[in-house]
């Protein structure tokens, strides 16, 4: 059976792991980020996958990473989160130190690869993914081929406009989908709804949510709002209703160019299950151009975790 490696960049750690053809992930190694990023993290990549390397005999490496690449999969034109790296031909520099093919790809589409082949996305041709956290990324999977566009930088889903001249984004443009639907939207959701009731004079419905974190509204944490929601917190259950409701439009727009089988939500919001789920489903419903004549997509969890950018991508470099 043949192995490749996958390697996914994050904010703190550099994990690889061997991937077998089933996508499953048989041993790992990582490193920690170089904050410096260029060079420096260059390397990083470079001695996970030479680690990796020494246990097993592997084909390729594909590397996860959040940012544009070329259409040739090997150059990174822009990493807004990682310094020195725009303009970096990655495959080069990689391959000049661990000697085997090299294939980049974006973080997003690296999951959706790994969801549609391992994951929620098994069995179907056509799936959207959203990845839910700090923003929004994603994927899209088109009769069964991953959707790159003529440049390589297709589906970036986080920066549609969902509000004409809203909240200004880190891209630059107003009114981005992950300035209200992300996981960093579920915080700022909740904290204006807890500022509202306290300035009404209701400190009695914000106890629940507050008492789950610091007990300021500053200090308050996603998995706080998660936990109070599951145990049937209004306010928290409100929150979600809203973010769900965000989201659900936004993919009701995009099931209307798209036409998927099914939208894989991941990232770290999707632990809420269904108290997530629900709302964007019911939203989806609501907000679908020619409601009750379009198919609806399934609206359905992630099953890879952390990971399916990782298995993704080690796919994608074995193909």
């Amino acid at each position: 059976m043949g192995y490749t490696i996958g390697i996914d960049i994050g904010g703190t750690k550099v994990l690889g792991g061997v991937v077998d053809e089933s996508g499953l992930v048989i041993h790992r190694a990582r490193r920690d980020t170089p904050r410096e990023g260029g060079v420096a993290l260059t390397q990083a990549i470079a001695d996970v996958a030479l680690e990796l390397a020494q246990e097993f005999t592997v084909d390729s490496v594909g590397i996860s990473v959040a940012g544009f690449i070329s259409a040739d999969r090997k150059t990174i034109l822009a990493a807004p989160n990682i310094a020195d790296w725009n303009g970096v031909n990655l495959d080069q520099e990689l391959t000049s130190r661990i000697g085997l093919p090299v294939v980049i790809e974006n973080d997003g589409n690296a999951a959706a690869w790994g969801e549609f082949k391992f994951g929620a996305g098994r069995g179907r041709e056509n799936i959207l993914m959203l990845t839910v956290g700090t923003g929004i990324g994603g994927g899209i999977v088109s009769e069964g081929k991953l959707m790159r566009g003529s440049f390589g930088v297709a589906a970036e889903i986080g920066h549609i406009r969902v509000i004409p001249n809203g909240a200004l984004c880190g891209c630059g443009a107003l009114g981005c989908f992950e300035q209200y639907g992300s996981g960093t939207a579920l915080l700022r959701h909740a904290r204006e709804a807890i500022e509202k009731q306290l300035s009404d004079g209701d400190s009695e419905s914000v106890r629940i949510i507050l008492d789950k974190g610091d007990g300021t509204v500053a200090g308050l944490k996603g998995n706080a709002i998660t936990e109070a929601a599951r145990e049937g917190d209004a306010l928290a259950l409100a929150v979600f209703q809203t973010l769900g409701d965000y989201l659900g439009a936004g993919i009701a727009s995009l099931s209307i160019v798209l036409d998927p089988q099914a939208v894989v939500i991941g990232g770290g919001v999707v632990d809420a299950g269904d108290i997530l789920l629900n709302p964007i489903r019911e939203s989806v419903k609501r907000y679908m151009p020619y409601a009750g004549v379009h198919p609806y997509p399934e609206i359905i969890a992630a099953q890879l975790g952390n990971e399916a950018g990782l298995v993704g991508v080690a796919d994608l470099a074995r193909n």
